[in-house]
């Protein structure tokens, strides 16, 4: 199967005090945390692509660019949406942009690379 530009998936997720930037450990508010957002961004570009691929692939991060532009509070409810925006082979970029009922709260691109499963795997192995 081929994945093809313009697929998508949203997912809204609520700030818990494990998202906060001080539980994570990227600064000492209760306010979502970069790490978070990011995180979030790639589950749903990761979602985003999922039905295309065989049951042998899937897809692995290559890049990640954010912009983090506004502070949400704990108990906010942050949808992220990502958008196949270009196919090249293997490569995939995709759109995301993350907001709640305030406005934006960021938004960039993430790159994913189809790999077969087994045979990136594989790689890792080290001899014995």
């Amino acid at each position: 199967m081929a994945v093809p530009a313009g697929a998508s998936a949203e997912r809204t997720f609520q700030v818990g005090p494990e998202d906060t930037a001080a539980a994570l450990g990227s600064g000492d508010l209760d306010v979502l945390g970069t790490p978070r957002l990011v995180a979030w961004c790639e589950a749903v570009t990761v979602a985003a692509v999922a039905s295309y691929l065989e049951p042998s692939q899937t897809t692995v991060g290559s890049r990640v660019e954010i912009e983090h532009v506004r502070a949400v509070p704990v108990g906010a409810e942050v949808t992220v949406r990502a958008q196949v925006a270009d196919v090249d082979g293997r490569l995939l970029r995709l759109e995301v942009a993350a907001g709640e009922d305030g406005g934006p709260v960021g938004n960039g691109s993430v790159t994913r690379a189809v790999v077969d499963r087994d045979r990136f795997l594989a790689r890792l192995r080290r001899p014995a």
